[in-house]
């Protein structure tokens, strides 16, 4: 995470303004002029960070931005919403120290801006809207942590769907995605997107699909953090074990 290194020393200046850049700036303790959209390090370099630098820091923080507004989403944050935070920094993006530091740091900034979860969200969706890969990793990310206790508050179901909406989630895509994390229909084919009617021939169209869209050297070309990238692998080997799952079933 190259653009990490940057921004912990203080070294580069970043132009992203709205909820994102606030935080950002924040956390990493920048200025930023009137106008709140260009972000400049104390020391006035004239180096900034490049255009896919600037993708993996706005999703980077977006994404513990909106979990903190949704572990606040009941009040306080609870010991179990911090621990699946942590988890999924720890064993999911197998962060290192610094960037651990640092995705707290995010995180806590988020959970004191008045800032709404929408605006993050409006924000992180115009940035990706083009690459629907991408969302759907952020609004994995988002189900995942909220479902990390074995129930997801009303609350939180609330902002859940609030993403779904700005994301442009089809309540179908929505509901097959929650299942992959709350029990509701067969979690093999809410993985591979597709209904238990499919037919095999569906289901290996999908299939394809799916395994060329979350290709690990497909999602590094994207600008995602190493961390992420990492994340999305998981997800492309749990494909492949839903489809091994599913030819097994149906005898295919």
């Amino acid at each position: 995470m190259g653009w990490l290194g940057k921004m912990v020393g203080g070294t580069i200046g970043f132009a992203l303004g709205g909820p994102i850049g606030a935080v950002a700036g924040a956390a990493f303790g920048h200025t930023f002029d009137k106008k709140e959209t260009i972000y400049l390090s104390e020391q006035h370099t004239h180096e900034r960070l490049s255009t896919d630098e600037e993708a993996q820091l706005t999703f980077f923080v977006a994404a513990f931005s909106m979990l903190a507004k949704i572990a606040k989403a009941d009040g306080a944050v609870s010991d179990k919403e911090i621990a699946s935070i942590e988890e999924f920094m720890t064993r999911d993006l197998n962060l290192n120290a610094e960037s651990r530091n640092s995705a707290i740091n995010i995180f806590r900034q988020a959970l004191n801006s008045n800032d709404r979860f929408d605006a993050f969200a409006v924000q992180f969706y115009t940035a990706f809207r083009n690459q629907p890969r991408i969302i759907e990793l952020m609004m994995d990310i988002l189900l995942r942590v909220s479902a990390a206790d074995g129930t997801i508050s009303d609350r939180e179901e609330v902002l859940l769907m609030t993403a779904a909406r700005t994301f442009n989630f089809s309540d179908s895509n929505y509901a097959m995605l929650k299942s992959r994390y709350v029990k509701e229909v067969n979690r093999f084919y809410a993985v591979l997107d597709c209904k238990e009617t499919a037919t095999n021939e569906e289901i290996k169209k999908q299939y394809r699909k799916m395994v060329s869209e979350y290709h690990p050297d497909k999602i590094e070309a994207k600008g995602l953090p190493e961390e992420f990238v990492k994340f999305a692998t998981d997800k492309f080997r749990e494909i492949q074990e839903a489809y091994d799952a599913i030819k097994k079933e149906r005898g295919i």
